[in-house]
């Protein structure tokens, strides 16, 4: 891997205040790198390589003047296909959505990274309107794991989160409705972070609901930091986003994690099989956090397994948002999709009222939980990737891709933050993750923890083969 295209957004910026290299520099790099990887990984809907260097060349001129436009200025970044990018089509994945323009708004979030100065470098593959936890869809193909091309990159943000572990940007923007920027993140070797429902404004509105986040995926805690000062600010176009916060992440993932009050759940007591693999990976993460502090003790927030009730909420959010298609349209959708927005169209509106209940009954559970604790800490995954192209590891006897990942679509539900910090390669050599999970509105907590454990290595992966080379793995 080029040098450029392994640094962080940070080691980036503080680079061309020095003058070391400049955002054309940067930028060069990291189409390089898209370029160079698609044909193996196909992370990307479309490289927008001449774009990005007209961005890059602008900030080259706002750097050399001393007028850099915004904390970002210059940085190469990446978009999932389900967020507007102004300019571009917006496809999610789907044969039912139309290239044709205009497209003239940028999704909350895209805005205030372009004020920012950031660089679009392309924007990222996703399965048909990000409805599951691996990335394949109709209308791009199957997203593959840069660490095995044989294996998935997890989902639905898999194509953003292969680009910033193959160092064709250094931050990307995810959603997340039960997983979706944690999965991938934790198969891929990187950081992600599903913040409090709310915190980043979203616009349109997702048909999943409030069980939908957007949230930074990146090379590091600290970048994710930097880019949540940027895309945390206040949007009229969503009515239910949060006061813009007060302070910086970016400062506050400083404070470290002496004294924090941390719960250890390795298997949900025991509910949840996970590799033996990923259990040692953990718990050398949490043993790493009471070393540096933290009161760790070892604990369950003891709640059944809302699975059934969170396929009340999901189902109804995938029958909502192929309503209307046509008969033709239907033909041409995902088989699963299709599957559970019949399934979706078919429950009654009692049955996702009930699902509300158990969805308030789990917050009420959790708040009170982290009156004891500040950070719950579990595996993201309770395994590495498996094969790609399909939606349940093959012989597991599962139907959908929520029970493979049990330990994340719970805090969709009660809309917490979350994130998953790398903590190490298995014995394949596949990344393996750690979650990290706080209170409402405790994204900081989540931030400084995660920040704790790059500062003391815990969370360094080697990067993957495939970006050094560009061959297959």
């Amino acid at each position: 891997m080029s040098d450029l295209s392994s640094l962080t957004a940070g080691r980036l910026l503080a680079g061309f205040r020095n003058g070391d290299f400049s955002p054309v520099d940067a930028t060069r790099a990291a189409i390089e790198q898209a370029e160079k990887t698609q044909p193996h990984v196909n992370a990307f809907v479309r490289i927008d390589g001449d774009d990005a260097l007209a961005q890059a060349r602008e900030s080259a001129e706002r750097w050399r003047r001393g007028e850099p436009q915004g904390p970002l200025d210059g940085v190469p970044v990446t978009v999932k296909d389900i967020l507007l990018l102004r300019g571009k089509p917006t496809l999610r994945g789907s044969w039912s959505s139309s290239a044709e323009g205009p497209w003239e708004e940028d999704a909350p979030s895209v805005a205030r990274m372009r004020e920012a100065g950031a660089v679009f470098v392309g924007k990222t593959t996703t399965p048909e309107f990000g409805w599951k936890g691996v990335t394949d869809s109709p209308r791009h193909g199957v997203t593959r794991n840069p660490y095995d091309v044989s294996r998935t990159a997890g989902g639905s943000s898999g194509g953003g989160s292969a680009a910033v572990a193959l160092g064709a940007g250094p931050l990307t923007l995810g959603t997340d409705a039960g997983g979706s920027v944690r999965i991938p993140a934790s198969f891929c070797g990187i950081f992600a972070l599903k913040p409090t429902y709310g915190r980043v404004p979203i616009y349109p509105a997702s048909a999943f609901g409030t069980l939908a986040h957007v949230g930074p995926m990146t090379r590091d805690a600290a970048d994710a930091a930097l880019l949540m000062d940027v895309i945390s600010q206040q949007d009229a176009r969503d009515w239910s986003q949060l006061a813009t916060p007060h302070g910086s992440f970016r400062e506050s993932v400083k404070q470290g994690v002496r004294g924090l009050r941390v719960a250890y759940s390795p298997d949900f007591g025991g509910r949840v099989a996970v590799d033996p693999a990923v259990a040692s990976g953990v718990r050398r993460a949490v043993e790493r956090l009471e070393e540096l502090g933290a009161l760790v003790e070892e604990t369950d927030p003891g709640f059944d397994d809302p699975i059934e009730a969170f396929h009340s909420l999901w189902f109804a959010g995938a029958a909502r948002v192929t309503q209307f298609f046509t008969d033709e349209q239907r033909e041409a959708m995902d088989p699963g999709l299709r599957e559970v927005a019949e399934d979706g169209a078919a429950r009654s509106a009692l049955d996702y009222l009930a699902g509300v209940d158990v969805r308030m009954a789990l917050g009420k559970r959790m708040g009170v939980f982290h009156e004891t604790y500040d950070l719950l800490v579990t595996p993201t995954m309770p395994r590495t990737a498996f094969e790609a192209g399909v939606e349940v590891p093959e012989g597991s006897g599962m139907t959908r891709w929520t029970e493979w990942t049990p330990f994340t679509y719970p805090f969709n539900m009660t809309q917490q933050p979350a994130a998953s910090v790398p903590c190490g390669l298995d014995g394949e050599g596949l990344p393996m993750g750690v979650q990290l999970v706080a209170a409402r509105h405790r994204d900081d907590l989540v931030l400084r923890a995660s920040h704790a454990l790059y500062e003391a290595g815990a969370a360094d992966v080697p990067p993957p083969a495939l970006a050094g080379d560009g061959g297959a793995a």
